[in-house]
């Protein structure tokens, strides 16, 4: 059991419907003195595992022992979940490219202010959890400044990002704050699209608690991690045209040769086959895709391969 369960509000702004936006925190205290552990998702309001596993995390994690505290922040951008939307409704800008915020400036700069002073600034190690939207799902995780942190989540895949090459490199993003503190930074990307969700939230919190072992704010012993591959570039492929989305590729974390084709757009109108994509390197490995016939615009979220040329394990 813990010692104590604290609830931290913090106030971003006023709205203009008289209400306040306040940031949801709760605090899991520990019988043990240690670090200041801190779990957070949906800072994109379409990406909501993240946030369905730490519900089930919380009830988990009140009954264990824990070494330190537990610092859970389940919708970081709850304005944009609630429209199940990647950006809030009121000025449309993508929060994890506003870190560290201003507190004078719009909506999501002032969110990113508040969540960079209260959560971000204070922990000693965060676990940033994001998924695909509701309808690319997505599997991979970031390798950072704490590899075997990372690594202990199990994903079958990992990117070390490379700035000499292509790939899922942002500024702005919530790594911008606690990296250059020297925080270990985590960030998972697991989950979405129309299918289940049920067992990607179960691989995010046994991937969670196994990461918890391994810094030893939990007790237990680390599971054993699969073969990881370790990839350095990256290509995302949107559409070109709009219509219904076909999946042609494999499974994600499944080995995807040059030319093979991964997706074809269908016009839902005429029928005809309006664009067909296939594997941009010469050997790939699925790390983003519609699992499903799916309808999108173009230039939407597509596919990610990973390059497999140069990858490590």
């Amino acid at each position: 059991m813990v010692k104590d369960i604290v609830r931290h509000a913090p106030k971003i702004t006023t709205l203009a419907d008289g209400t306040d936006a306040v940031l949801h925190m709760t605090d899991l205290v520990g019988e043990e003195s240690g670090p200041m552990v801190g779990i957070s998702a949906s800072v994109h309001g379409n990406e909501n595992c993240g946030s369905q596993a730490i519900v089930d995390l919380f009830h988990l994690l009140k009954d264990m022992r824990i070494k330190g505290t537990i610092r859970l922040v389940p919708v970081v951008n709850a304005r944009a979940m609630t429209v199940n939307a990647r950006f809030n409704p009121i000025d449309r800008l993508d929060l994890n490219r506003q870190f560290p915020g201003d507190p004078g400036g719009t909506f999501s700069q002032q969110l990113a202010a508040t969540f960079a002073e209260e959560f971000l600034g204070r922990i000693d190690m965060h676990i940033d959890l994001h998924s695909g939207t509701d309808r690319p799902t997505v599997d991979y995780v970031y390798l950072l400044n704490d590899e075997g942190f990372s690594r202990a989540f199990g994903s079958k895949v990992l990117y070390r990002p490379d700035e000499g090459k292509q790939g899922t490199k942002f500024s702005g993003t919530t790594k911008d704050v606690t990296m250059p503190r020297g925080v270990p930074a985590a960030v998972i990307e697991l989950g979405g699209g129309i299918v289940d969700q049920g067992p990607y939230i179960e691989r995010i919190i046994a991937g969670v608690l196994n990461m918890l072992r391994h810094k030893g704010v939990i007790e237990g012993d680390e599971a054993a991690r699969p073969d990881q591959i370790v990839v350095n570039e990256i290509a995302g492929i949107r559409p070109r045209t709009g219509g219904w989305i076909e999946p042609l590729s494999p499974a994600l974390g499944e080995p995807v040769a040059g030319g093979s084709p991964l997706f074809r757009v269908v016009s839902p109108y005429t029928f005809e086959v309006l664009e067909e994509v296939a594997c941009p390197f010469a050997e790939g490995i699925m790390i983003m895709g519609h699992l499903t016939r799916n309808l999108v615009e173009a230039g939407d979220y597509g596919w990610m391969v990973g390059n497999l040329e140069g990858a490590t394990a």
